[in-house]
């Protein structure tokens, strides 16, 4: 159910997407839209309530992004974040200044109107996220100031009158420890949202579209495997059963045993009906990725040899009238169709219709949904918690945790400790604690002894990182009897591998994977 929304303008903040994660928590459908969005656009919408985010500008600059007043006479509840707040009272009459001390990281605020919406239930102090040059030096007319901090006289303000909220911290983050309660506050004590959209109707309901827009057509899905294209096939064959043909092309850089995993989920012997296809093309990739070892050069050979396959297998089918795709909302937003704090992703078909098979149409069942709202819709609708949960899994495989060259020999062994590393992890119950974790193979071998044979082998790399939203991460924190096990298991099980090294690099300055 969509009829109550809330809309996130963004303003370049890097948390755009947590805040809508947050309203949505609430059961309150909400969106992201730039700062250049129109207001007639934003009145067309009927938003029970608008959210504008933090930004690296300064509000007073001239060039810095910035809204029409109008947006505060239209009688709907705004709540402004960091930047947001100070551009609410720029705009509104009052003053934003370069801060004298500059506030980041976790603070103590302490909440002086006690009867504000905004932090009903909210201790005092309570521990909140700043980050901030700088500061609300003066309140625009009609504001009282509802917070403040040792140095931050205005952390928060409010015309409770005209429903405007300015905070100067991030209740978005998890750091803010009653954030959550804030956000909730403002979407059902000041929107007055019933907070109604609950994950259960949102799939009836897509299913029962789906349906209807469907009718009697064929459609065609490119089957990764993955927790959307899955969550996505599953959806489309509960509304249209065997209308649905699904290829998944096995280019043999899965992780072990993946493929038939897929299969026995997807495949004849499966619970879904559905048209499965299995293209077995791991010699195929192999070969194009001969004597091929720098990493972006590895993913855009990966990513053109599967249209290809795929283009073949749909040839095979011939014209559909529907071309499924498991976009989520993450790839909408940093596609820049959505918010302003857009990076392309160029492994994402957003916003451009593949030219490379014969459908009328696209349906983008998940279009709408974050990350973990896929993942209850999967549950919701049945499929394997194995499945669902499964680690992230980026489309070029163990292309990319392979360094240099991609052989065929390399992709066993980094199969086999990848498999031994998950095994001993999810035994030790890391699998419920640590964000994200796997083996890569790098392509520094060295002397080691094994028996009495002195041995010239690879080396594996494990990785195990906390992440709150995949944008900073944390090395996290294994015992180490677990990483000694794992060391042991994969030195005396995996041929090849004399060496096992644990990567304690955060990000940034290192990276992380992403799905």
């Amino acid at each position: 159910m969509k009829n109550e929304l809330v809309i996130v303008l963004d303003f370049g903040g890097q948390y755009n997407q947590l805040v809508a994660r947050r309203v949505r928590e609430c059961n309150v459908y909400c969106e992201i839209y730039s700062y250049k969005t129109d207001i007639d656009k934003i009145k067309a919408m009927n938003p029970k309530g608008i959210i504008l985010t933090g930004g690296p500008n300064s509000c007073y600059e001239a060039d810095s992004p910035t809204y029409t007043k109008e947006l505060f006479e239209l009688g709907v509840p705004v709540l402004g974040l960091c930047y947001g707040a100070q551009l609410m009272m720029h705009v509104l009459g009052g003053e934003v200044k370069s801060a004298p001390v500059r506030e980041y990281g976790k603070t103590e605020v302490l909440v002086d109107k006690k009867s504000s919406l905004i932090f009903e239930n909210v201790s005092s102090p309570t521990i909140c996220w700043m980050s901030h040059f700088d500061y609300i030096s003066q309140t625009a007319p009609g504001f009282e100031i509802s917070a403040h901090t040792a140095d931050c006289p205005v952390a928060a303000a409010e015309d409770e009158a005209r429903n405007l909220y300015a905070i100067q911290f991030h209740p978005e983050v998890l750091h803010t420890v009653e954030g959550t309660k804030m956000i909730n506050n403002f979407v059902k004590n000041v929107c007055r949202c019933a907070g109604d959209w609950r994950m259960d109707s949102f799939v009836e309901n897509s299913i029962r579209a789906i349906r209807e827009k469907v009718g009697n057509g064929k459609v065609l899905c490119a089957l990764s495997g993955g927790v959307d294209s899955s969550v996505a096939a599953v959806m489309l064959s509960k509304a249209i059963g065997n209308q649905l043909t699904c290829v998944f092309v096995d280019h043999g850089l899965l992780r072990k045993n993946e493929g038939d995993e897929v299969e026995a989920v997807f495949g004849p012997k499966g619970a879904y009906d559905l048209n499965f296809i299995r293209v077995n093309a791991q010699e195929r990739f192999y070969e194009k990725l001969t004597g091929v070892s720098e990493p972006e050069n590895k993913r855009k050979i990966i990513g053109e040899e599967f249209i290809r396959v795929f283009e073949e297998e749909a040839k095979k089918i011939g014209a559909v009238d529907f071309l499924v795709q498991g976009t989520i909302y993450p790839d909408v937003v940093e596609s820049g169709l959505g918010g302003e704090s857009a990076v392309i992703k160029s492994h994402h078909n957003v916003g451009g219709l593949p030219d490379y098979v014969d459908f009328k149409e696209i349906i983008e069942p998940l279009r709408d949904l974050f990350k973990d709202e896929v993942r209850k819709a999967g549950l919701e609708m049945g499929l394997p918690e194995k499945l669902v949960f499964r680690q992230p899994f980026p489309g070029p495989g163990l292309g990319i945790r392979i360094i240099g060259e991609v052989t065929a020999e390399k992709v066993k062994i980094v199969q086999d400790a990848d498999a031994i590393y998950r095994e001993e992890m999810d035994a030790a119950g890391m699998n419920k604690t640590v964000g994200q974790y796997f083996a890569a193979l790098t392509n520094m071998r060295s002397v080691g002894v094994m028996g009495d044979e002195r041995t010239y082998d690879y080396a594996v790399a494990l990785r195990a990182v906390n992440t709150i939203d995949f944008m900073t991460a944390e090395a996290a924190e294994v015992p180490y009897a677990v990483l000694n096990k794992v060391m042991s298991r994969i030195i005396n099980e995996v041929k090849g591998v004399n060496r096992v090294m644990y990567d304690l690099t955060s990000k940034p300055p290192g990276t992380i994977e992403m799905e």
